[in-house]
């Protein structure tokens, strides 16, 4: 019983940074059709922003979390306005975005590194202690992963969900030209989802890197698991992708607990293969029909 409760708190703390890296990765391509391969260095950005507020400026927790969040949409926006919007019309999109943002990772990867250095930090935004569930200790910071996660993807849900802002990104994604000629202004409709999955993608660095350390690469590896989670889930599927995700933490718990931590992503991308044999669309996703 002690291992199965290790294995689930230590499962969904790591399913919930990957949930939170994963919807911000399915709601752009949702939205846009855009892999975003810039979306790793987000989350850099936003944990090496909270770092230098709340360890370099002695800023409060609170306000260097605000700062790291504000920094994660900041460059998804700059991104937008400077690459991505120049972009949109071409046929090829979704091809050449992904070079494009490619491009966009290797410099801002690049700038950290010249700043910052190889050396890796401690992220200040930690919470010290454990509680116990039965024989297991479970840190404070992984209840306070949980809860942020959860806050953050809620939020975005009820925005997607409730609100006429979310009425348009569902509209846009369903079908751009429609949008349109119903008054959805799409261009704008995109920067908006770009700065909130930039946020999201901020917030997972920040709690990444709080149970880890701060590296200029550390943005690469959550990058690759969002990507996973994405196409097991199908690709667009926000819902899909939080859900999955928690799964699949839970399952890289249990294969890391039983097996060894060096079984798990091997595992996971196996996983992918066969759910591109057996659903190409993914466990959530729908299949496209096109009629001539």
């Amino acid at each position: 019983m002690d291992a199965i409760v290790q294995i689930i708190v230590s499962g969904v703390t790591l399913g919930a940074m990957y949930a939170l890296a994963s919807v911000g990765l399915a709601l752009t391509f949702g939205t846009m059709g855009m892999f975003n391969m810039a979306h790793g260095l987000f989350m850099t950005i936003g944990a090496y922003v909270t770092y230098s507020a709340a360890a370099v400026l002695n800023l409060p927790l609170g306000i260097a979390i605000l700062a790291g969040l504000t920094a994660g949409g900041a460059v998804g926006a700059l991104m937008h306005l400077v690459i991505v919007r120049f972009m949109l019309d071409r046929e090829d999109f979704r091809t050449t975005i992904m070079v494009a943002t490619a491009g966009v990772a290797i410099l801002l990867q690049d700038l950290i590194l010249k700043y910052y250095g190889a050396y890796p930090f401690r992220q200040p935004a930690q919470i010290e202690g454990t509680f116990r569930i039965g024989n297991v200790a479970v840190p404070y910071q992984s209840l306070a992963i949980l809860v942020t996660a959860a806050v953050l993807i809620g939020a975005t849900a009820w925005l997607l969900k409730k609100t006429r802002f979310g009425l348009a990104i569902r509209a846009t994604a369903m079908n751009q030209d429609a949008a349109k000629l119903m008054g959805v202004k799409t261009e704008r409709t995109y920067l908006q989802v770009i700065i909130i999955a930039g946020v999201l993608a901020a917030a997972a660095g920040i709690l990444i890197s709080s149970m880890a350390s701060l590296s200029p690469g550390m943005g690469t590896n959550p990058l690759i698991r969002a990507f996973v989670i994405c196409v097991v889930a199908g690709l667009g599927s926000v819902a899909g992708a939080g859900m999955t995700a928690l799964a699949l933490g839970v399952m890289e718990a249990a294969i890391g607990y039983y097996f060894g931590a060096r079984f798990g992503f091997p595992i996971l991308l196996g996983l992918v293969i066969l759910v591109l044999i057996f659903r190409p669309a993914g466990l959530f996703g729908k299949a496209e029909v096109i009629r001539s």
